[in-house]
């Protein structure tokens, strides 16, 4: 790639985030919204993705657990991705589709929100933790591209990117994780 097809391709980054935002900002901030009341009420963040999406959510968990910019108390988010034991016996004894949904069954209660990211919406181990969350009380949340997928129609809200580009996708995945936890700290207590 010339750079000409650089700057291009930030061109389309930059546009496809602005789109997103521009379309999904009051979205965003019930989201966030959301996420914070569970948090401040007892409850927890729980969030998985695969591959990109492991790296978002546990971005996501460790920006909330430490602090995004300002100090403040440490709230309550796990990144379901970050235990390799847990996510390899889990894989080897029940299968890989069930590693984020035996975890949410360990962890999540009514009130918690469960975060799903996956850039197709088709990830069939998001998709059976974000169900059975559903199930079980919890508030969920999708982040996903191309339409939504079958994450779409397990969720309570969804975020979803509008375009069929997995590299632009996963960009406003990270803006999304850091809009988010901008709303959740702005409004947290000190």
């Amino acid at each position: 790639m010339n750079e000409t097809g650089l700057r291009a391709a930030a061109a389309e980054s930059v546009a496809l985030q602005q789109r997103f935002v521009d379309a999904n900002a009051s979205l965003l901030c019930d989201v966030g919204r959301r996420i914070l009341g569970a948090l401040e009420s007892g409850g927890k963040l729980l969030v998985f993705g695969n591959g990109g999406s492991a790296a978002d959510a546990q971005h996501m968990a460790a920006e909330l657990v430490g602090r995004y910019v300002r100090d403040r108390a440490a709230l309550p988010a796990l990144a379901l991705t970050t235990d390799p034991s847990a996510v390899t016996a889990i894989a080897n004894d029940f299968g890989f589709d069930d590693v984020f949904r035996r975890q949410v069954e360990a962890h999540g209660r009514p009130g918690d929100v469960a975060l799903g990211i996956s850039t197709s919406g088709r990830s069939a181990n998001v998709v059976r933790a974000l169900r059975y969350a559903r199930e079980r009380g919890l508030h969920t949340v999708g982040l996903t591209g191309r339409g939504g997928g079958d994450v779409a129609a397990v969720v309570d809200q969804l975020l979803d990117v509008s375009s069929d580009s997995t590299p632009r996708i996963q960009e406003v995945h990270a803006l999304v994780v850091h809009l988010l936890c901008e709303v959740i700290e702005d409004e947290a207590a000190p």
